[in-house]
């Protein structure tokens, strides 16, 4: 009996013929990277009058397993830029570890006081990921770009197939469509963005992924938060969306073991 994985579920040989397997043989690599394996979710953001509220789970999943809680996706660039990514962990951490930490030794090494500005690093990345787009060959992430630039709040994205654009409230993943509306009632248009304090704009990126905690299954209720402003960043890898337990459940007729 043949055991080999690839002879599983096949139709018998000695039956049917011998197995034509041509159509498996290609002259191209193996492309792993093409597959997404262990990935993380929504990065929010929204802009302030004086700064960047920015934040992101501390989940990476393995599929559908909740594998890794304590992975920060956040990353500071230089003095007044924060990155966030969303997608696959593994190009985020090349982003991150090979590119961006390259980036700014290789600019810190001339030591002539000049420092890359948010807007310099996002289309940096922009045009990475333009190029790996066009090697058909993409880095599998969704990155917002959150600084302050030129003394007022710099926010945009940037996509796997190098689609960039900005605005006030941005967010990746699930967030698109359960945090944005959310955060559009605060901040509707770039206008609103002066009426907008630091307090309110932390306590809507909260409820924001207090949100994303129910309703999205590839989130966390632990996850990391930066506050950009003009005098530096603030960071904190420790918060925990607010009244997340699961008590509200037992009052749901039907639920568990009670009587109806």
């Amino acid at each position: 009996m043949n055991h080999l994985p690839e002879a599983w579920g096949r139709p018998r040989n000695d039956v049917y013929g011998t197995y034509d397997a041509s159509y498996l043989q290609s002259s191209m690599p193996n492309q792993h990277t093409q597959s997404p394996i262990v990935t993380g979710t929504s990065v929010v953001a929204l802009k302030f009058n004086g700064g960047v509220v920015i934040a992101a789970d501390n989940l990476a999943s393995y599929g559908s397993l909740a594998r890794f809680t304590n992975v920060e996706r956040l990353k500071q660039v230089g003095t007044h830029t924060v990155v966030g990514a969303g997608g696959d962990i593994s190009d985020m951490q090349y982003l991150h570890e090979k590119l961006l930490d390259s980036l700014i030794i290789k600019e810190e090494y001339q030591n002539d006081g000049h420092h890359l500005r948010a807007s310099h690093i996002y289309r940096y990345l922009s045009k990475v990921l333009y190029q790996r787009r066009c090697k058909f060959d993409p880095l599998w992430n969704t990155l917002l770009v959150a600084g302050w630039d030129d003394g007022k709040p710099f926010l945009a994205s940037a996509d796997l197939l190098g689609t960039t654009f900005s605005a006030p409230a941005l967010a990746t993943g699930f967030g698109a469509h359960l945090a944005v509306p959310l955060l559009r009632r605060v901040c509707p248009d770039e206008a609103a963005v002066e009426n907008i304090t630091r307090e309110q704009a932390v306590d809507t990126i909260e409820e924001c992924m207090k949100v994303l905690f129910y309703r999205d299954a590839r989130s966390l209720s632990k996850y990391s938060l930066a506050i950009i402003t003009g005098k530096d960043v603030e960071g904190a890898a420790e918060c925990e969306a607010k009244n997340q337990s699961w008590k509200f459940a037992e009052g749901i007729r039907g639920y568990g073991t009670q009587v109806v």
